[in-house]
């Protein structure tokens, strides 16, 4: 069924590449890159593994994805609910229920890059990015159709919504309050809107700065966030061991020294 569904996707000009069985893990080497709509590739890939999940990479010429997450007892809906009430989600292509109970909403596709809204589970996949698609299953548990339209549907803007749903107040880089250690959270949404050919490099440069001030749940956090814009697991563990060492051999960290000019403007607000 995945391989009928791929070459359905491929069909309708979004490239797609095989997912591991049961895993959102990519199952070629360059994962979202490889992704094609020719079919010839397509049927060679799942010819070797039938039973392979299938992926779409995001952003033009695939969709934009806003994904809705429901994890460890947190959800993403009361967001999304905020969303439709003020019409910035209200003509998707597809809506498709997702494993842990969440969705995905599809929509035109863009260049607007990824991002992420943790305090508000939302997620949100365009340029570099990709998504597991229906007929897959995770844990068991299927990708489904719930709502579908065969004409063209609508466009999503992430800046709107995170300007709705997370607006940020217009501060100076790394202000520190009296007394108080900076949050460390804008590492995260750094890492998530990293744009191709700088992901590794700062991913890593983000990992330093949360192993130097000893901050395990802004790693956690950054991992995260470079798996949603298709780093590897192998990427991912490696950057942290190396960051650790890193971390371990600077006699006197500096956290935010020499910050990249994109983390510079997203903590100002831009």
């Amino acid at each position: 069924m995945s391989a009928a569904a791929a070459h359905h996707y491929a069909d309708a000009g979004w490239p797609v590449f095989p997912c591991w069985p049961g895993s959102k893990l990519p199952a070629t080497e360059h994962g979202f890159q490889d992704a094609t709509t020719n079919h010839r590739q397509i049927a060679r890939w799942w010819s070797r593994q039938p039973d392979a999940n299938v992926a779409i990479a995001t952003g033009a010429p695939g969709p934009d994805v806003v994904d809705v997450d429901v994890k460890n007892g947190q959800s993403g809906f009361p967001a999304w609910n905020e969303l439709l009430r003020a019409g910035l989600v209200a003509s998707p292509q597809a809506v498709i229920t997702t494993p842990s109970g969440g969705l995905h909403a599809y929509f035109d596709g863009s260049t607007q890059g990824n991002g992420r809204i943790p305090g508000h589970h939302l997620d949100f996949r365009s340029k570099g990015g990709y998504v597991v698609a229906p007929p897959s299953t995770v844990g068991g548990r299927p990708y489904v159709v719930v709502q579908s339209q065969t004409g063209p549907g609508g466009a999503v803007s992430w800046q709107a919504i995170r300007d709705l749903v997370d607006p940020q107040p217009k501060r100076k880089p790394f202000e520190h309050q009296a007394g108080r250690p900076a949050s460390l959270d804008h590492l995260a949404r750094y890492v998530a809107e990293l744009p191709e050919g700088n992901r590794n490099d700062g991913t890593f440069w983000a990992l330093c700065r949360a192993a130097e001030a000893g901050d395990q749940a802004a790693t956690a956090a950054i991992a995260e966030s470079a798996r949603s814009i298709g780093l590897t697991e192998r990427e991912i563990t490696a950057s942290i061991r190396s960051a650790e060492r890193t971390a371990a051999r600077s006699p006197e960290p500096h956290p935010f020294a020499r910050a990249p000019q994109q983390l510079e403007q997203l903590e100002a607000g831009a």
